[in-house]
């Protein structure tokens, strides 16, 4: 074979592992980057490295192929903090970093630390690459290990401050393995003998809950749980990380419960006696601190990794496989479809009642807005197949109780729990999915985070849709300083969680994008339609609400 250098050979391998867009801020592989003047990669200069993590990770999570960052050794720490949140919601991201030479080493060079330990917390995989030889087995294994199993983020550490490896030359072979491209790279099948278990245990429970997670949604899997809740008239329930897979106008669904949750689905979990959770690695925020289902019920896990089976609930029962396959596989055992049941008809009144609770809020025409009325006029108005990235905080909790969507066709992702990730995240899902309208969702605490990759998506012609909650404030926070001051608050407490007011629209025009404000709930929808039919540049449609709107605090039992 001809020679190559690194850097051609780095910028080919993505192109051939199908990356379309690199996240980064200088300087690292900057050989690499002139190479992709004449190669199909985008290339997306960023404001922080932070925020080049968030977009690799948004990109991942919309296309379900690995999303790719990178930055030289003193940024390598700001960026190894920005993969926190794909490691939570393992996320396949790939990020490229430089690293120490081995002549400097311990002499205090300028700017000189070692990061490659700072990864290792926040990685599914930690590579160094030294060698310019083991670049190509190393960046096949990156993308093995970002995509097979449990997904997750992996670090491939570049010798050199710069990644300055790029520049040397070898025999360097490429090898590409289709099947680590994109999401699932396998879809393992499951034991039939604990399937014919599992029917027997949902079809005699007279009180059975379906939990779907995160992982279902990243095998799409949502047609065939629709179907199995149907077939067997079991209530389902969606976590904030598969919120889209089910529509709201479904039957037999019950909301999102937990912590970031709907009362009504936590009511109806509390009366459970078998709960199956399926994509699920059953964490805090969605049994709400292992406090739901209650103890002493039936518990059953589906899915890929037998390591989390039993982790925090005794298991009854663990089915190990890809969730649509499994799914599919259970679906064919079925005989015959089960009439509704009294819980199924208990569970939709108790569903129905809250709803008809929400709609004095929902229907508010007070001014500054309830968030609650924003969510309404958002899920009257967005389109059919959006695709909404959505933050943190009060801006999920606002999502998943009062956005309600009957499409088959949208879907969301949702960070993990790193306020101020959903802007710079949805920039990374609309460089994978051009031709789909991507709209975030985040409230001015989350936006002020990363505010300045409005010029980012401006300056490369990004045209994502951003719905900022203003309330000039971080007012999530007003219950914790409210016991912080055991009630009694001071004249002073505001300093802790209120804003300047700040005409967000305004700085949005300044930095090239289109900014929109919008006072009066009747004008979202116009808002939002000019903001999706502007294909040039990026919308910052700013929606100002009351200050005093809390979210309700948790239902439990």
């Amino acid at each position: 074979m001809p020679e190559i250098k690194g850097a051609r050979y780095i910028g080919e391998f993505l192109v051939k592992y199908g990356v379309s867009t690199f996240f980064f801020k200088p300087s690292v592989l900057s050989k690499t980057l002139a190479q992709m003047d004449d190669l199909p990669i985008k290339r997306v200069l960023t404001h922080g490295e932070k925020s080049a993590a968030y977009m690799a990770d948004g990109y991942a999570r919309a296309s379900g192929k690995p999303g790719v960052c990178g930055a030289q050794t003193v940024g390598a720490a700001n960026l190894a903090a920005g993969l926190r949140d794909a490691y939570m919601e393992n996320s396949p991201v790939i990020s490229l970093t430089g690293g120490r030479f081995p002549h400097s080493k311990h002499k205090r060079p300028y700017q000189e630390i070692d990061d490659y330990p700072i990864f290792e917390p926040l990685t599914k995989a930690n590579y160094q690459i030294d060698e310019v030889e083991r670049i190509p087995d190393l960046m096949r294994q990156a993308f093995r290990d970002a995509t097979s199993g449990t997904p997750g983020p992996v670090n491939l550490q570049f010798l050199g401050l710069h990644g300055e490896i790029e520049n040397d030359t070898a025999d360097l072979e490429m090898i590409v393995e289709k099947e680590f491209t994109q999401l699932p790279s396998y879809r393992s099948y499951p034991d039939h003998e604990l399937l014919d278990k599992l029917l027997v245990k949902l079809e005699n429970a007279e009180r059975p809950v379906i939990i779907v997670d995160s992982e279902a949604r990243r095998s799409g899997a949502g047609k065939e749980l629709s179907a199995l809740s149907v077939k067997l008239s079991i209530p389902i329930a969606t976590s904030t990380g598969a919120y889209a897979l089910i529509p709201d106008d479904h039957p037999n669904y019950i909301g999102v419960p937990g912590t970031y949750s709907r009362s009504c689905s936590n009511q109806i979990l509390s009366k459970s006696d078998l709960v199956i959770f399926i994509g699920s690695e059953l964490g805090g925020q969605i049994t709400h601190f292992w406090k739901l289902p209650v103890p002493g019920t039936e518990v059953i896990q589906i899915g890929n990794d037998s390591s989390e089976f039993g982790r925090t609930y005794p298991n009854t029962l663990s089915v190990l496989g890809d969730v649509k396959v499994t799914i599919r596989e259970l679906i064919k055992k079925i005989q015959q479809d089960k009439e509704a049941t009294s819980w199924l008809l208990e569970t939709r009144k108790i569903v129905e009642e809250w709803k008809k609770e929400q709609s004095v809020f929902r229907d508010s025409v007070s001014s500054p807005m309830r968030p609650e009325r924003i969510m309404k006029e958002l899920g009257n108005s967005l389109p059919e197949d959006v695709l909404l990235v959505c933050d943190t905080g009060h801006s999920a909790l606002w999502v998943t109780q009062q956005l309600w969507i009957n499409s088959k066709s949208w879907d969301m992702i949702r960070c993990a729990g790193s306020l101020g990730w959903a802007f710079p995240a949805s920039i990374g899902a609309k460089c994978a999915l051009p031709e789909r309208p991507v709209v975030c969702f985040t409230g001015d605490g989350g936006f002020w985070y990363h505010i300045q990759e409005i010029e980012t998506a401006a300056r490369c012609k990004i045209p994502t849709v951003t719905v900022v909650n203003n309330n000039h404030s971080m007012n999530q926070e007003i219950n914790v300083y409210t016991a912080a001051y055991d009630g009694n608050p001071s004249d002073k407490w505001g300093d802790m969680w209120i804003f300047n007011k700040v005409n967000f629209s305004k700085i949005a025009n300044e930095m090239g994008a289109q900014g929109i404000r919008v006072e009066d709930p009747n004008d979202i929808s116009s808002a939002l339609d000019k903001g999706l039919n502007t294909l040039d540049k990026p919308t910052v449609i700013e929606v100002i609400s009351d200050i005093n709107a809390l979210a309700p605090k948790t239902w439990t039992p």
